[in-house]
């Protein structure tokens, strides 16, 4: 019976200290859990602000203001490349709107109903393209005598009728074409007839963008 008890005191020491043994080593084996970074996310323009480094304090004197704005435009030959440039794609932007390239044209001249419409107006001889003209020609009267300021501002005044008249013309007509050439457009009326009134209005040299057809060609 001693012998037992012994037997068990014994087994039930070498269990305790195997429960212990895997008690440690399973307390050693679990991982540690984060408690977090304990502060809060910057902001954005906070960590851009660090990676671009310490701003420079503010100029004391106008004479340093000049001189750090003339540092931070880089050096004449750099101006000078860069304003070529400017000028360069300025100039290619522009020829292009006077192509009718329709990604650089106004917004006032986009699209193939505008295209149609212009192609319309440079086709015919209007008598509206004397507009400017006959503007110039009444300021030139101004400075002549009187009886020959009266017959001139007769014959302005005439021609300006014949000119209201051709532009209601020319409105109705380019409308009706309008909607036989693209009837689902919702292009039209008195904007369009307003539109092609004042490009016919201008010397044809002077329009843009600049004139697809010949005059009196069949469109």
């Amino acid at each position: 019976m001693k012998l037992l008890r012994r037997g068990n005191s014994d087994n039930s020491d070498g269990n305790d200290s195997n429960e212990s043994e895997s008690t440690t080593a399973g307390s050693d084996a679990t991982p540690s859990v984060s408690l977090g970074k304990g502060r809060p996310t910057p902001k954005r323009r906070d960590a851009e602000s660090r990676r671009r480094g310490p701003v420079a304090p503010a100029p004391l004197t106008s004479k340093e203001a000049r001189e750090r704005r003339k540092a931070n435009k880089g050096s004449k030959e750099d101006r000078k490349a860069a304003s070529n440039e400017r000028r360069a794609a300025a100039a290619e932007r522009r020829a292009r709107m006077l192509a009718g390239d329709d990604k650089y044209l106004l917004p006032r001249d986009k699209g193939p109903v505008r295209a149609y419409v212009r192609d319309i107006v440079d086709a015919r001889r209007n008598l509206v393209g004397l507009f400017m003209p006959l503007a110039l020609i009444l300021i030139f009267a101004l400075f002549l005598q009187p009886q020959v300021q009266q017959y001139v501002t007769l014959g302005m005044f005439v021609m300006m009728l014949f000119m209201v008249g051709e532009g209601i013309y020319l409105g109705k007509m380019i409308n009706n074409k309008i909607r036989v050439r693209f009837p689902e457009t919702t292009d039209g009326g008195f904007k369009i007839g307003w539109y092609a009134f004042v490009r016919a209005s201008q010397i044809r040299k002077m329009r843009a963008p600049k004139p697809r057809v010949s005059a009196g060609e069949a469109v």
